[in-house]
C-alpha cells in the first residue's frame, strides 16, 4: 500500500507545484493551493498578475484529479497525478495550462479530428565543481548520436530510461545531442493530453533520477553560452473518425503531396510566427537560442526533411505522415507551447491564410525567409501582444498572465550577463 500522493501541475513558469498526501487521498480527490501562484516569479517575487488575485485576499483554488490518472511514482511507497484546476465557483481557472490544452483539443475535435503529439527534449547535464559551481557534465567520448559509458559515464541516463520504462513511459529514444553533454529524449506519439501529461512527468522524472547521480540536468534553451542551444520539437498529427491520419493525402510524403488539412496548418503556424514565440519561447534565455542558421525555428518559413526551417514536413508519409515545428524550448510550459502550436494551426484552417513557398535555401548562407522572431523576449512579447486573434485562441487570461509575468521577467534579467541569466533559471528548469 502507498504511504502518500503526491497531487502536481505545472504551472505559469513551467515550474511543477505540488502536494504530498496521505493514502486516504488515493481516489478522485482534490486539494487547495494559493491562487497567487500564479504572481510568483522566479526569484519569488510575489506581483498582482492578471488571475493570481493578488490584490484580491489570495484565494484559493482547487486542484482536481480522478482516480484513473493516478500513476506509480519513481520514488517508493509515492503516487503521482496530475490535475486540472478550478476557481471557488467551480469553474476551470481560466490560467490553467492543462485547461489550456484540453480546449484546444476539444475545438480540433468539434471538426472530427483528433490531435497526436510527439514531443523531443533536449537538456544539457551539469556537475557541481568542488567549489559548489556548476560546471558541464565529463563526457569525455561524447558525440552527437553517441552511446555507451563514454557518451555517459555514470550511467544516469540509462537509470532513467529503466525508471521510466518500469513506470510504462514509451520511449523512443535517448542519445547524445550536438553539443556535448547535451542529450536527446523522445516519447512515442499519442493523443494530445496523455503525451503532454507524460512529457511533464518525464521530465521531473529525468531530472530527479539525474540528480540520484550528481546531475543537474537542465532542459533551459541555452545554458552554456559557447555551444548551441537545447530544443523541444513539437511534432503533431490528427486522426480522423476512422483512426486514419488526416494529414496524409496519397500515403507519399513531401510538401509535393501535402493534404489540404496539412497545408492549412503550416499557412497558419507560419502566420502566426511571430506571435507564437512568447509562448513556446518564453525565457530571456529563448533568444540566446533563436537566431539565424541555428535550426532552432528562428525563420518565418517552412519545408520538407530540411532541418533549418522552423515547420518541417515528415519525410514519412501515410499513417506516420506528421508536421514538426522547432522554435518551442523546454522553459516554456508543454500544455501552453502545444495549446498554442494547435490553435495557430487551427486558425489556418479556419481563415484559409494562403500558404508562401517553402524554403529552398540552406538556412545558414541562404535562406528565402525575410522575417524571424523578434530580436529578444521583449519583442517577443510586443508580438504576441499585437497577435489578438491568436492569444483569443489560446484563452486571453492565460496570455494576459503570461504577458504581465514575461514583461517583469524582461526588466528582471536586463542587466544579466549569460551567466547571470543561467544562474536565474536553471534551479527550476
Amino acid at each position: 500500500m502507498p504511504d502518500r500522493l503526491r497531487a502536481i501541475f505545472c504551472d505559469h513558469l513551467s515550474l511543477i507545484r505540488g502536494k504530498y498526501l496521505p493514502a486516504s487521498k488515493i481516489g478522485d480527490g482534490e486539494t487547495r493551493f494559493c491562487r497567487s501562484t500564479y504572481g510568483v516569479h522566479f526569484d519569488r517575487d510575489l506581483l498582482p498578475s492578471p488571475g493570481s488575485m493578488m490584490l484580491e485576499g489570495l484565494p484559493d483554488m482547487e486542484l482536481r484529479w480522478k482516480a484513473a490518472d493516478i500513476r506509480d511514482s519513481w520514488h517508493k511507497g509515492t503516487k503521482i497525478v496530475l490535475g486540472d484546476l478550478y476557481d471557488q465557483e467551480g469553474e476551470r481557472l481560466e490560467v490553467c495550462p492543462r485547461g489550456a490544452l484540453k480546449r484546444a483539443i476539444a475545438a480540433w475535435e468539434a471538426k472530427g479530428l483528433t490531435p497526436k503529439i510527439g514531443i523531443e527534449l533536449e537538456a544539457f547535464a551539469f556537475q557541481r565543481a568542488d567549489d559548489g559551481t556548476l560546471i558541464p557534465y565529463d563526457a569525455p567520448g561524447a558525440v552527437v548520436y553517441g552511446t555507451g559509458p563514454t557518451t555517459d559515464p555514470l550511467g544516469f541516463n540509462d537509470a532513467i530510461w529503466e525508471r521510466a520504462t518500469e513506470l510504462g513511459f514509451k520511449l523512443d529514444m535517448i542519445t547524445a545531442e550536438y553539443d556535448a553533454p547535451q542529450f536527446e529524449y523522445t516519447l512515442t506519439f499519442d493523443d494530445a493530453l496523455k503525451a503532454v501529461d507524460d512529457i511533464v512527468l518525464f521530465r521531473l522524472l529525468a531530472r530527479e533520477v539525474a540528480l540520484e547521480h550528481g546531475i543537474v540536468l537542465s532542459f533551459l534553451p541555452k545554458p552554456i553560452e559557447e555551444a548551441g542551444g537545447s530544443g523541444m520539437h513539437i511534432n503533431f498529427s490528427f486522426t480522423d473518425k476512422n483512426g486514419k491520419n488526416a494529414l496524409s493525402k496519397d500515403g507519399k510524403s513531401g510538401p509535393e503531396h501535402m493534404s489540404d488539412l496539412a497545408r492549412s496548418c503550416v499557412a497558419g503556424l507560419v502566420q502566426h510566427h511571430r506571435g507564437l514565440a512568447a509562448l513556446v519561447a518564453p525565457t530571456a534565455l529563448s533568444y540566446k537560442r533563436l537566431q539565424p542558421a541555428s535550426l532552432s525555428g528562428y525563420w518565418r518559413n517552412w519545408g520538407g526533411d530540411h532541418r533549418n526551417v522552423t515547420t518541417r514536413v515528415s519525410a514519412e508519409g501515410g499513417e506516420k505522415a506528421r508536421l514538426e515545428h522547432r522554435m518551442a524550448d523546454a522553459s516554456a510550459n508543454p500544455y501552453i507551447a502545444v495549446a498554442a502550436i494547435l490553435q495557430a494551426s487551427l486558425l489556418g484552417v479556419e481563415q484559409q491564410y494562403p500558404l508562401i513557398a517553402p524554403e529552398t535555401g540552406d538556412g545558414f548562407e541562404l535562406t528565402d525567409a525575410t522575417e524571424g522572431v523578434g530580436a529578444d523576449l521583449a519583442a517577443a512579447i510586443a508580438d504576441l501582444t499585437a497577435d489578438e486573434m491568436l492569444g483569443d485562441a489560446v484563452g486571453r487570461m492565460l496570455v494576459e498572465n503570461q504577458l504581465f509575468m514575461r514583461t517583469a521577467e524582461v526588466d528582471k534579467t536586463a542587466e544579466m550577463d549569460h551567466s547571470s541569466l543561467r544562474n536565474f533559471y536553471i534551479p527550476f528548469l
